[in-house]
Formats: C-alpha cells, structure tokens, sequence
C-alpha cells in the first residue's frame, strides 16, 4: 500500500520590489542542492497556517504578516509523494536569514526559470509568474483600429497578461491581427496568449497558446515548448485531467457564475470551481461572471485569480476598471 504525501507548508513570498525569495537545500537532502521556496512538514494535527509560520521562523526568523492560500500541488516522485500547501506571502516580519546555514536569495521574475527547482516546484513557478487577472478579448466588431484601442487602454492600466479570442475572423485576418496585438502588448510589458492553433503562436513568438476544450481534446503531448505558455479551457474534471496530463502550465474553469454570454451553460459555482482547484496541480483561473468583487472569493476556493471579458473589455473606461481590480489585496 503505498505512503499518504508528505504534507508540506510552502510560501511564495513576495518583496514590494516584485522579487521572490529562494532557499538552497542542502546538498545530502532529498533533491539537494536544488533552489526551492521555504517551507516545511506540516506536523500531524497542525493548522497549515501555524506552520507556515513555524517553519518560516525556523528557517528564517520570519513570520507571515500578510499570506492567503494559493495552491495545492500533489506530485509523486520515484522514492516518495508530496503535497504542497502553497501559500502566497507578501508581508513578513523580519528580515530573511538562513538560520540552518543554507542560502537565501531574493530572485526577479524574470530570473526564476534560470533556477534549477524541485519538480513538484513547476506549478509554484507558474504561478509565481501569473498575474490574478487574466483578461479574455472581445470579437473585433467595432474594427480593427478600435480593437487595438481597447487593448492599449487595458495593457497601458496595468493589465499582464491577455487571450486574444477573435473566432468570427478567419485565419488570415486572425494572423494580422495577432501580429498587431503582439506589438501593442509588448510596448506595455504585457503577455499575449493566441486562441488558435498552437502552430500560429510558435510561428509568431507569441507568448503562448490557449487551448479551447475542443483543441485540448485532439492532443495527446504538450504543443509548444516550456519557453512559452499553454493554457486550457476546462469545464469539467475530465477536461482538466486531459489538461494536465498534456503539460498545460495554468487552465481556466468556466462557467462559476451564469453569463448572459452562455445562457444555456450550467454554472460549476463556487462549490464546483473547489472541487476542480483541490484536484488541479497547476494554476487556474475562475471564468463567468467575474468581477472585482469576485477576485478574494476566487482565492478563497484555490484559484489563481479570475479571467475576465465583458468586466474589464466593454467597460466605458477601461483604464476605471482595471484599477478596480489592482486595488484588490493580493
């Protein structure tokens, strides 16, 4: 009979300059050697939060002054199982110090995937480099030019990361497009995934591509290198273990709430969207319905953050609308 997981409390902390902290293990430990984010076992018994804070002090003689759940990873490894209780940090009191001697690093975004981590800590990457708000396009109606509009007023407000969704163009009018949202995204430091075949984003160095559950269906292996992301749509648990078992690096669960967009589809709610967080080990995104308000129930049900269309893409001020969803504590 195989071993219940090491329970394992993990925290992604956070500085004010965006920077995330990494720990050394040491070389004779199981994966030494490796760079992983602090944490520790959980002891039978032991509120999660009572021992992140053990095992920060512990570690590193600090506490979590501001910390919410973020993910659950369970992963097995040849010799043994472990599921990480991650937790995102961004307040501490005290300052950072290897009290076990081991060594401690504050690491830019940019920087993480130069790191060489555990692979239970794939999931902890991603969504260390996942913003909370996933903004999902309108269709081009209006034209292209104020398309364009509406995604430099988005990108320009702080918007990161951005699903190009255009299904009433066709291929070649998709491509232009894309080639155009790409260049106002990149102005801004923003990130665009394309919803189309995974070929165009590879073909386009876009960011990534965003699987619809009928492309997901058809593939049996991950479509575009670890350079760039892959994303899916899933509704249901089996969705999500198609995802998961090609390599997708976030998905995102639709329909929580009703939509005027999908009258007829049957929402997961807020109960359904848990039940699909406690069995994802990568990010996911909460889909339908969305809005500000939304986002710390989001977390509160293990979801990365929340995408949005029609909250943030139809707003008369979209510049309005997206501080809305800055202001929300993170």
């Amino acid at each position: 009979m195989p071993h219940p997981p090491i329970h394992v409390a993990v925290a992604l902390i956070e500085n004010a300059r965006g920077e995330f902290l990494l720990a050394r293990r040491p070389e004779h430990v199981h994966q030494g050697g490796l760079w992983e984010f602090p944490g520790g076992k959980v002891e039978p018994g032991e509120d999660i939060r009572v021992a992140l804070d053990r095992e920060l002090h512990e570690e590193l003689g600090i506490t979590a002054k501001h910390a919410r759940p973020l993910l659950r990873v369970r992963h097995d490894y040849p010799d043994k199982s472990v599921l990480l209780d991650v937790w995102r940090v961004t307040a501490i009191h005290g300052t950072p110090h290897g009290r076990e001697g081991q060594p401690v690093i504050w690491v830019a975004p940019g920087e993480l995937r130069n790191y060489q981590f555990p692979q239970a800590n794939a999931s902890i990457v991603a969504a260390a480099l996942l913003p909370s708000v996933y903004l999902i396009t309108g269709e081009p109606e209006a034209g292209t030019a104020e398309f364009l509009q509406r995604l430099e007023r988005a990108v320009s407000a702080g918007v990161r990361l951005v699903q190009l969704r255009a299904k009433s163009l066709d291929a070649a009018r998709y491509r232009v497009l894309a080639q155009d949202a790409l260049h106002v995204c990149r102005a801004y430091g923003a990130q665009l995934m394309l919803n189309s075949e995974p070929q165009l984003a590879a073909e386009l160095n876009a960011d990534g591509v965003h699987l619809s559950g009928a492309r997901l269906a058809t593939l049996h292996e991950r479509p575009l290198p670890r350079a760039q992301w892959v994303a899916a749509s899933v509704h249901s648990l089996d969705q999500l273990r198609q995802a998961q078992l090609i390599g997708v690096d976030f998905v995102v669960a639709s329909p929580v709430l009703p939509t005027r967009s999908h009258p007829g589809a049957v929402p997961l709610g807020w109960g359904g969207l848990r039940v699909l967080t406690e069995s994802a080990v990568v990010p996911v995104f909460a889909l339908g319905g969305m809005t500000a308000e939304h986002v710390s129930r989001a977390y509160e049900h293990g979801a990365q953050g929340v995408a949005v269309v029609s909250a943030i893409w139809n707003a008369d001020d979209i510049a309005a609308r997206v501080r809305e969803f800055a202001r929300i504590q993170v």
